[in-house]
């Protein structure tokens, strides 16, 4: 679960560029809005030890009516085993997945994921799970609020093959784990996928 601190701040957050995004003519709500956004990147640096002009720069990045950002995960598994690609950034391992693109449909978003970290080819063909990503135990991502899919796939196609976010792919049955990339997947949602794995009939899972 994520802190109330950042909770809190993220719908500082939401409160602030949203109503920027309605009060355009107004520059005392203009001007109120700003202080609260800069309220909510001062919280978010101070309990997470990060930078809070470079927080800043990144929130003012987000304009419009705020909504949670999308993260889809593929959920391939062969023989048992599920697919897995072993992040550069933290050295851990998680499914193929990240952000979905303005554009792309949920089914496109997964299949262009899969393809680009791992270098197979898939097919969509059942969403297990919407997660809410503040209400499991992820570790803190700031600033945003996050929705997690998890889409079963088959594989049609392709190779093992490396790319620039990923140093290697691998299938791992499910008492054979490595080590994990809390930030983007935890033990239990991958105990889950299995669930939903030996029991297809099994209805998708939403926070």
């Amino acid at each position: 679960m994520e802190p109330n601190w950042l909770r809190w701040a993220q719908e500082l957050q939401a409160i602030a560029q949203t109503g920027l995004h309605f009060s355009k003519d107004n520059p005392f709500d203009i001007a109120r809005y700003q202080r609260l956004r800069e309220i909510a990147a001062e919280m978010m640096a101070v309990q997470g030890s990060l930078d809070a002009p470079a927080l800043l720069e990144l929130l003012h990045r987000e304009e419009g009516y705020a909504t949670p950002k999308v993260d889809v995960r593929g959920a391939v598994f062969q023989q048992g085993r599920i697919l897995m690609v072993k992040e550069i950034s933290d050295g851990r391992w998680t499914l193929p997945g990240g952000w979905a693109d303005v554009g792309d449909a949920p089914r496109e978003a997964v299949v262009r994921e899969i393809w680009e970290e791992s270098g197979y080819e898939a097919r969509p063909v059942k969403l297990l799970a919407v997660y809410d990503r503040s209400k499991h135990p992820h570790q803190p991502f700031l600033p945003f609020h996050i929705y997690k899919l998890f889409i079963q796939c088959e594989l049609t196609g392709g190779q093992a093959q490396t790319s620039i976010e990923t140093s290697d792919v691998g299938f791992f049955a499910e008492d054979e784990l490595p080590e994990l990339s809390i930030s983007r997947i935890t033990e239990a949602q991958i105990h889950r996928l299995f669930e939903h794995y030996r029991n297809p009939d099994l209805p998708t899972d939403f926070d």
